[in-house]
Formats: C-alpha cells, structure tokens, sequence
C-alpha cells in the first residue's frame, strides 16, 4: 500500500529541516544577502521558501553562528550574512557528524538492497 503524499510530504520536510542548518552554515562561508543565498540553493537542487530561510538566519544569528550587516547594493537596503567564528566551529563538528551518519546510512542501505 502506497504511502499517503501528504504525510511523506511531512516525513521530508522534518528531514530536511535539520540539514538545512547544515546548508545555510557552509554556504555562508561567502557573505549572501536571503535572496541571493536561496538563489544559490536552488541551484544546487535545495529549494527553500523565504518563511523557512529568514527564520533559520535569524535564529542562526541569535545563536552566534552568523553574522550580519545591513548594507545597501544596487539601490536597496539588503541585510548580509556571513558565518561567524562559532558557526565555522559548528560547521566542522556538524559536518564530521553529517559524513558519520551518511556513512551509516549507506552501509544500512546497502545491506538492505542485498536482502
């Protein structure tokens, strides 16, 4: 029996919620205004609605892992952000964390497809 939409629906997007903490520190390695690091994900297959990506920035700034300023470029008032000291700390941890897991995964995945 096929699973119901909506609720893989909600399976992924609990799944991508936390990597998305993982995506917003590593591509902050280079300064992005919201629009312009949402383009950026997009590009790498990572859609994210801005009610998703301004809350994850603001509370990843809350917590000290990003930085920001305000600045204006191209006529408009655009607020940048950056990764600080404690996010690139973060990053590297949540990173060796991720390629852990990803590792496990694949061995469960693996082992799963020869049965």
């Amino acid at each position: 029996m096929p699973i119901d939409p909506e609720r893989l629906n909600k399976l992924t997007m609990e799944l991508r919620r936390g990597v998305l903490i993982l995506t917003a520190l590593s591509s902050l390695q280079q300064e992005h205004y919201g629009y312009s690091l949402r383009k950026t994900l997009a590009t790498v297959g990572l859609e994210i609605d801005e009610g998703t990506l301004y809350p994850l920035l603001r509370r990843l700034e809350d917590q000290g892992l990003l930085s920001s300023n305000w600045r204006e470029e191209q006529g408009r008032k655009r607020r940048f952000y950056r990764i600080s000291d404690d996010g690139r700390e973060a990053l590297q941890q949540m990173t060796a964390e991720w390629h852990n897991l990803n590792s496990a995964m694949n061995l469960l995945i693996m082992k799963e497809e020869q049965q």
